[in-house]
């Protein structure tokens, strides 16, 4: 890549072939220039640091997550929403495991905007169950932990019994769906 076309954003498109390829521990400055063709001190220009390049990669994947489950959702409400809203999360990790890996976890000003785009997209789907404020935010925050959880545990091959893992996670929605409708 000629120094000319490096920007940010190709500077991220660059993490983020390098995360696919070999996973979180792969994602250098120097492997990032490498492939870019640049020397490290190049990349300073776009990125500072080793922090901040994990931080861009982690709001273009809340980003890439949120489009999908966005899509997913549209046009569907309640059981359904959650359902298509689910099964839209599990399928980006299984496609890309070593990028949702990298996703930073905490708080960070540049992945709030992506942070908030999902939880609009969740809190919205908890309208149809006569949830706002309080109460969308608690129901919010346990489906993102139940998602989460099992999509990780899945990436990580951590589920060792034979039973099938789209049986388990159809019974994961099926619960989830109980208690969204469950009298609040």
């Amino acid at each position: 890549m000629a120094r000319s076309a490096l920007s940010t954003s190709a500077v991220v498109d660059l993490a983020m072939q390098i995360l696919d390829e070999g996973g979180p521990e792969a994602l250098t400055l120097s492997a990032v220039s490498g492939r870019a063709g640049v020397t490290t001190p190049s990349l300073y220009k776009h990125v500072r640091h080793l922090a901040e390049l994990r931080a861009l990669v982690s709001a273009r994947i809340l980003n890439d997550l949120a489009d999908q489950a966005g899509q997913a959702v549209l046009g569907r409400s309640a059981d359904e929403a959650i359902r298509a809203f689910m099964t839209a999360w599990r399928r980006y990790v299984r496609q890309h495991p070593h990028r949702y890996s990298a996703l930073l976890q905490s708080p960070d000003p540049r992945t709030a905007e992506a942070g908030t785009r999902l939880v609009d997209i969740i809190t919205a789907t908890l309208r149809a169950y006569g949830m706002a404020d309080s109460a969308a935010i608690h129901a919010a925050r346990c489906l993102r932990a139940a998602v989460h959880g099992f999509a990780v545990l899945e990436a990580q091959d951590a589920f060792g019994l034979p039973e099938s893992l789209d049986d388990s996670y159809e019974l994961l929605i099926r619960m989830m769906v109980t208690g969204l409708r469950a009298p609040q």
